[in-house]
């Protein structure tokens, strides 16, 4: 008896020892970590992605929103209706092996490369958020990670940063102009959802609905105002949507890198590129989409950041770490985020 006693009082120290190593090894507060509810996988990611043409589309309205991605020749699309109910899509468009991570809280979509450390993995969703904001879990390690933050924040890849790729963010209706030889992801996922409604209800237009702790909260803008959020080392920088009511190019310098944000507020788009080519006097030019944008040079700008047409045919704008999502979400991850005016 006394034997087994000392075994289970081992097996308990055993487990609360083992339970506090992995609360240390958090890089966010483990108290601040909560569980959304469904559980690990509850919000099954899609690992078998299927699409359709354009024209092969009929479930989406002008004004739902999708995220697209283009590699080379292969252009596809992600509709927030699909995201919304599932969050993250494991993909590869063309030589790109990518997980097309969608936070319906957040509003964030941003485009991760799978090839980590070396290892090519597939990320789910844990079930987990901090921040209000989507922890998605690798299947090669089990470790936990950060979708803003862009980060392992539990488990063996712990501190490790995940390398993005730029995705472009519209409604559906400009996605369709851009794009009309595109590939769209169909319903066809192997799962029942009720695609054609928002499971949120009032959640994206009420500044006032947050489901889960968010700290710190700044009210600087208002909660669900949609901003393109610019990243470099230290630095970060916010642009609202609102701002492109009239369609334009805002020139800035984010950290060390001058930069163009191109936006439109009609077409629902905002995009952000490294002004690596010293492009200067761009003006919005939507008149042979996918060009967007033409400098003083006659150089033509694509939707992708490539010129088209001009003296610089055939160089590209590099991309930037940005991504497009709801104010109150990077606020709490960027505490510093400078709001341009």
């Amino acid at each position: 008896m006394k034997r087994s006693y000392l075994i289970f009082l081992g097996f308990l120290i055993f487990i609360s020892c083992n339970s506090q190593r992995n609360a240390s090894d958090w890089l966010i507060p483990s108290e601040e970590v909560f569980d959304g509810g469904p559980g690990k996988d509850g919000i099954p990611s899609i690992d078998n992605p299927q699409f359709s043409s354009v024209s092969g589309i009929q479930f989406l309205n002008d004004e739902d929103l999708v995220v697209g991605i283009i590699n080379g020749p292969t252009v596809r699309a992600y509709p927030h209706p699909i995201l919304d109910w599932h969050e993250i899509v494991n993909d590869e468009v063309g030589d790109l092996q990518v997980a097309i991570t969608y936070c319906p809280l957040t509003g964030t979509a941003i485009g991760w490369d799978r090839n980590v450390n070396g290892t090519l993995t597939e990320f789910g969703v844990s079930g987990k958020l901090f921040n209000s904001n989507l922890i998605p879990y690798d299947r090669a390690t089990d470790s936990y990670w950060s979708q803003i933050g862009l980060n392992c924040v539990n488990g063996e890849w712990l501190s490790t940063e995940i390398k993005t790729i730029p995705l472009i963010e519209t409604s559906w209706k400009t996605w369709k102009a851009l794009f009309p030889s595109s590939q769209i992801l169909n319903t066809t996922t192997g799962f029942n959802r009720s695609y054609g409604e928002y499971p949120y209800q009032d959640y994206k237009t009420n500044h006032d609905r947050l489901f889960f702790p968010v700290d710190p909260l700044d009210t600087r803008l208002p909660a669900k105002d949609r901003v393109i959020a610019v990243l470099e080392n230290n630095d970060a920088k916010a642009y609202r949507l609102a701002l492109f009511g009239s369609d334009k190019v805002i020139e800035d310098t984010v950290g060390d890198k001058n930069i163009v944000v191109i936006g439109s507020q009609e077409k629902n788009l905002m995009l952000a590129f490294e002004n690596s080519l010293g492009l200067e006097n761009l003006t919005i030019s939507f008149d042979q989409l996918p060009l967007i944008a033409v400098d003083a040079d006659g150089n033509k700008l694509g939707v992708d950041g490539r010129i088209y047409a001009g003296p610089r045919t055939g160089q590209r704008l590099e991309p930037l770490n940005a991504f497009i999502g709801y104010w109150f979400s990077l606020g709490a991850f960027y505490p510093e985020i400078e709001i341009y005016e």
